[in-house]
């Protein structure tokens, strides 16, 4: 699947940073992506959006950028109402940073808590949205409870969640 070591564009962006989960995603019997959870320490699983972490997507196939921006949109809507303002801005704020992939490409976002995020390609800058609550709902695709991949967000979480107490001392 991917590396145990962060990508290097997280030496700078989150230098303390330790994979928590990985998983691959699979649509109607294609494999599209390796998903890497990237954590610095003190991460929260059940309280996700309050620390910084990183999301790297290693393509297993090759996707137009304006199809993954739409395609992320319509992820979004999925955890709450937007307006036709908020859609039409944050649909212009992602083409930008959303290039075409092929094969072995990599998009890992920045998440920064309450201020945004940022985006590299193949560990590259392409660009940051400095926009919270974008920031919030679009890493809701894979962290939210609303995802419409629940089994993704297990594997990624999972691993960063307390064993669970037997009530023995």
């Amino acid at each position: 699947m991917v590396a145990a070591s962060p990508p290097p564009e997280l030496r700078t962006a989150l230098p303390t940073a330790q994979r928590a989960g990985t998983t691959r995603l699979r649509m109607w019997g294609f494999d599209i992506y390796d998903a890497s959870l990237w954590t610095a320490a003190g991460f929260r699983a059940d309280a996700w959006t309050q620390g910084a972490f990183a999301l790297e997507l290693r393509y297993l196939r090759a996707f137009d950028g304006a199809d993954i921006a739409r395609r992320s949109l319509e992820e979004m809507a999925r955890h709450g109402p937007m307006s036709k303002l908020q859609e039409a801005n944050w649909l212009r704020a992602m083409q930008p940073v959303f290039p075409d992939v092929s094969k072995g490409d990599r998009i890992t976002g920045v998440y920064e808590p309450g201020k945004g995020a940022r985006f590299f390609h193949n560990g590259a800058l392409r660009g940051e949205v400095s926009d919270a609550d974008f920031a919030e709902r679009f890493f809701a695709i894979w962290l939210g409870a609303r995802t419409s991949e629940p089994g993704m967000r297990a594997a990624l979480l999972t691993p960063l969640r307390p064993p669970l107490s037997t009530g023995a001392p």
